[in-house]
């Protein structure tokens, strides 16, 4: 198609996309929990051709000074130069800063893991929670990919028993008996582009992000409370245009909860 944006616009006259999806269709969805054995979880979200998958290595650290009730967790997102051409290999850039900072802020804003949560003894030792998220397969959508992919992998988390010899003061870990991670609230992110300032469609694709005007991210959890809106600048949204997708997120994250809750049930020993 040599005009890729006019091509487009008359697929969204038809309320259709070039790929057969409605405007607030979103792509096959996927999950395949425990797929790394070497990490203490893991999985790995397709959201259509966009594939990503994620692990979290459980570490013990001592706590930092001024919070000493606290554990840590340090999410990192990396776009390698195989999951599509426009990345190269080197130190992360701008686009996969960007997405471990959303992470890290959709961590922080929706409590999905209370960081109390993860101190083991007060001043002396906390578990710090690794998670890499590296994107196998660039096509479109990378923060609701990464986010799915999070969750998923938090939900597979099972962390052995640690305590500490009040005589040697050493800290104990006992392996056979193992509990998961307590995870408070299920962040789900929805993205939109939006095409010539006005319209909205969900889930978009690369090519359908490079021609967009703008894009927005929302951030809900199984309350329907906002947790996040992420607009990196763009074309501006009306108030109306924003109450739908806050309305989508709210409908997306049903189904992405169904979607996780039955993969887990699933792999759960009867």
């Amino acid at each position: 198609t040599v005009e890729p944006l006019e091509y487009y616009r008359r697929f969204l006259k038809e309320n259709c996309r070039p790929d057969g999806r409605e405007l607030g269709e979103f792509r096959t969805t996927t999950v395949n929990i425990g797929s790394i054995t070497t990490a203490d979880g893991s999985a790995l979200v397709k959201l259509g051709n966009t594939t990503v998958i994620c692990g979290v290595k459980a570490e013990l650290a001592a706590p930092a000074a001024d919070s000493a009730n606290k554990g840590y967790i340090v999410p990192n997102v990396e776009l390698p130069s195989l999951c599509a051409e426009r990345f190269r290999s080197g130190p992360p850039g701008e686009e996969a800063q960007a997405a471990s900072q959303f992470i890290a802020d959709v961590i922080e804003n929706s409590q999905m893991i209370v960081k109390e949560d993860l101190c083991i003894a007060n001043g002396k030792l906390a578990w710090v929670l690794y998670c890499d998220i590296i994107c196998l397969d660039y096509d479109g959508n990378l923060l609701d990919a990464s986010v799915f992919a999070l969750l998923a992998a938090l939900k597979n988390v099972q962390l052995p028993l640690v305590t500490i010899n009040e005589e040697t003061g050493l800290s104990e870990v006992n392996l056979k008996q193992k509990n998961p991670l307590l995870i408070r609230k299920h962040p789900v992110a929805t993205s939109f582009a939006v095409f010539d300032d006005t319209l909205l469609i969900v889930d978009p694709t690369a090519e359908e992000e490079d021609l967009a005007t703008g894009t927005v991210t929302i951030v809900t959890d199984e309350e329907g409370r906002l947790c996040s809106v992420h607009k990196p600048g763009g074309s501006p949204l009306t108030g109306a245009k924003l109450q739908d997708c806050i309305t989508r997120a709210i409908t997306r994250h049903k189904e992405v909860k169904k979607l996780i809750d039955k993969v887990i049930k699933s792999i759960t020993p009867k």
